[in-house]
């Protein structure tokens, strides 16, 4: 069987998909069935291979069909954040050139003010979404006998929009596959199923938004394998925990501060539930800070597998357990496309040198309608970077120190806010922390650290000092922070993906907020 269809064909009665929030369950056959009927009722519509439909839904399961509705018809699905403004919803649509707009009674009220002006036809996938034709009354009308052959279209796939932390959002557009994968196996999803370990008794719980990118596809080819999905309509610690009990679930995926979020609840509550179906714990999407590595590892075992890797699919490292244990920090070694680390002058970099990291020979991309974008990210070579900073070690596994874009340049000196980060997380104290540079006449940029404090500590002075000093140990003066802000919460999204774009704007026009500590430290020692 080489993907859902197929085998849905043999096998409609088998359950494929539960909605976590309801416990509905949805058979192959329903899922098959349904994303049929709407490949048939979109090319009846006038939709050519390679145009685009968008879909503004909260978690449920009609972005499934839908996109895999979109595959069948050949066709781009972009997926748009439920999270944006109304403003960004219209650019996405004009920006990804899509035909038509499925919503919901909960997203229509963005998507209405989204759309005026707009020649889009819009459709609603609940009955009960006023102004707004039902998608399955259009289904309903979809003339019987008239078929539209699709077997010679390519194969469709998403289309998924950066999540514009530095900027306005970018369609991250992947080549479709040839109408013959219709008959044989994605590469794609077979190198995956042997990476992360997938078969067709997978059980995978979802607990992330579909409009990202690995929810959405792991939980697309965990039903093109043969296994079954459970999706979380909200992330829940504590029901996240249930849900693996319940469903007997043997693959998860999570971002780092749903990891923190587990490992935060209280003991009693962590060994209510039975967790022995689980077998696999991926994580992925920001740095995981060593300490809530450690504690999961600790109570879950060695089951955890961690990724880097980015919607544009350019290449992919993998690290195991095992592996982590013996080089804490590293996100491994590379899977998919072969790793390069690039100095300024575009020359390859030896071991232990840090630089931009590259992938050669992945997977091909282009940023929709950037071409400048799409060449920023793709040298003379056709090398591939997603814009990170880091070093491999003599055995080839990879160290991320930062995002290009977040080095602070202080003194002439080039300082990296993860390094910086990790060390402040070591306090006792600390919950959380993060690293700008803020505007600073002597030194061009310092280095600002807001923190979050876990519960029952106070933010004064004596403590912003007490957790630079215990850094003060693995960081050289230069390197140390020269403010220091308490916050209740740091912006994310809900990837964990820190905005540290919203840090930056904030305390660019506030340099000289929170604790200075510059007395001790010294911006350049």
């Amino acid at each position: 069987m080489h993907n859902f269809f197929s085998w849905a064909q043999a096998q409609p009665e088998r359950v494929v998909l539960t909605q976590a929030d309801t416990g509905r369950r949805y058979t192959a056959g329903e899922i098959a069935q349904g994303a049929e009927q709407m490949a048939q009722w979109l090319a009846q519509q006038g939709l050519q291979a390679e145009e685009t439909i968008a879909v503004l839904l909260e978690n449920r399961y009609e972005i499934m069909q839908l996109v895999l509705a979109a595959r069948l018809a050949g066709l781009y699905a972009a997926v748009i954040s439920t999270h944006l403004t109304a403003a960004e919803v219209a650019y996405i649509a004009q920006d990804s050139g899509a035909k038509m707009l499925l919503v919901s009674s909960k997203t229509w009220p963005t998507a209405q003010e989204a759309v005026q002006g707009l020649a889009l036809a819009c459709y609603s996938v609940d009955g009960d979404t006023p102004g707004v034709a039902p998608l399955a009354d259009a289904l309903a009308a979809v003339p019987l006998g008239a078929e539209i052959d699709l077997s010679t279209r390519p194969l469709g796939r998403d289309l998924l929009y950066s999540s514009g932390t530095t900027g306005r959002p970018k369609g991250i557009k992947k080549p479709l596959l040839a109408p013959a994968y219709r008959q044989q196996r994605d590469p794609e999803v077979a190198a995956w199923m042997r990476s992360m370990r997938f078969d067709n008794d997978a059980v995978y719980l979802s607990p992330a938004p579909l409009y990202h990118a690995a929810p959405l596809r792991y939980s697309l080819r965990t039903l093109d394998v043969g296994g079954s999905a459970i999706i979380m309509s909200r992330f829940d610690p504590e029901q996240a925990l249930a849900l693996i009990e319940r469903y007997q679930v043997t693959h998860s995926q999570w971002v780092p501060t749903m990891l923190g979020r587990l490992l935060r609840l209280p003991d009693e509550t962590k060994r209510r539930y039975r967790l022995d179906s689980h077998r696999v714990a991926i994580h992925a999407a920001a740095p995981c800070p060593v300490a809530v590595k450690q504690g999961m590892l600790d109570w879950w075992g060695d089951i955890l597998l961690e990724y880097y890797a980015g919607s544009e699919g350019c290449g992919t490292t993998l690290i195991d357990s095992a592996q982590w244990r013996a080089r804490p920090g590293s996100v491994g070694r590379a899977i998919s496309g072969q790793l390069h680390i690039v100095g300024d002058e575009g020359e390859e970099l030896g071991v232990g040198e840090v630089g931009r990291v590259y992938f050669s020979g992945g997977g091909a991309f282009q940023y929709l309608n950037d071409e400048r974008k799409t060449r920023e990210a793709i040298d003379a070579r056709g090398w591939a970077t997603y814009g990170d900073i880091g070093h491999v070690d003599a055995e080839g596994f990879l160290f991320l120190s930062d995002r290009r874009a977040d080095l602070i340049l202080s003194g002439g000196v080039n300082l990296y806010p993860q390094e910086i980060e990790n060390a402040l997380a070591q306090h006792a104290a600390v919950e959380e922390v993060a690293v700008v540079g803020v505007p600073d006449e002597d030194f061009g940029e310092q280095t600002l650290a807001v923190v979050v404090l876990k519960p029952g500590f106070a933010p004064d002075e004596a403590m912003a000092r007490a957790i630079v000093d215990q850094a003060a140990g693995s960081l050289s003066k230069v390197k140390r922070p020269q403010r220091l802000v308490f916050e209740p919460s740091l912006p994310r999204l809900e990837t964990g993906k820190l905005l540290r774009r919203v840090l930056k704007d904030r305390f660019k026009e506030a340099p000289q907020a929170g604790f200075g500590l510059r007395s001790t430290s010294g911006a350049q020692g």
